[in-house]
């Protein structure tokens, strides 16, 4: 009978670029912010093909299927190939919403910074 192969949740995560380093997919999982089946899962999770993940990180809310075992990092162009992500679709929406109300809060940049002139007048109107 073959050995089973063996991955650990965080490198797997890692691999797949979810996240940045190793550490903070570890950090990720001991924070609660990696689940399975609802309940949390610990970075020394062992990953086997069909498991479904639901994964929070700064960007957006992650589900995912894992489609095969992916020890080492590769390109994000063949590491998507390893993952079916099944986020729902009010999660996807809600993420471009976010990214088309998006301000810097920096000035459009044919305007440029105002002149001595413009500050002391902005001075003068806000009571500084």
């Amino acid at each position: 009978m073959p050995e089973k192969e063996k991955l650990r949740l965080d490198k797997y995560l890692w691999a797949i670029r979810l996240f940045k380093t190793r550490t903070l997919a570890a950090e990720a999982c001991d924070t609660g912010k990696v689940k399975f089946n609802g309940s949390q899962a610990k970075a020394s999770k062992q990953v086997n093909v069909d498991d479904e993940y639901e994964v929070k990180t700064e960007a957006k809310r992650w589900r995912i299927k894992v489609a095969a075992l992916l020890h080492s990092r590769v390109a994000y162009s063949e590491a998507i190939n390893y993952y079916i992500d099944i986020t729902p679709a009010e999660e996807i929406e809600r993420i471009q919403y976010q990214a088309a109300s998006f301000h810097t809060g920096k000035r459009p940049s044919k305007i440029g910074r105002p002149t001595k002139k413009e500050r002391r007048d902005l001075e003068d109107f806000m009571g500084e």
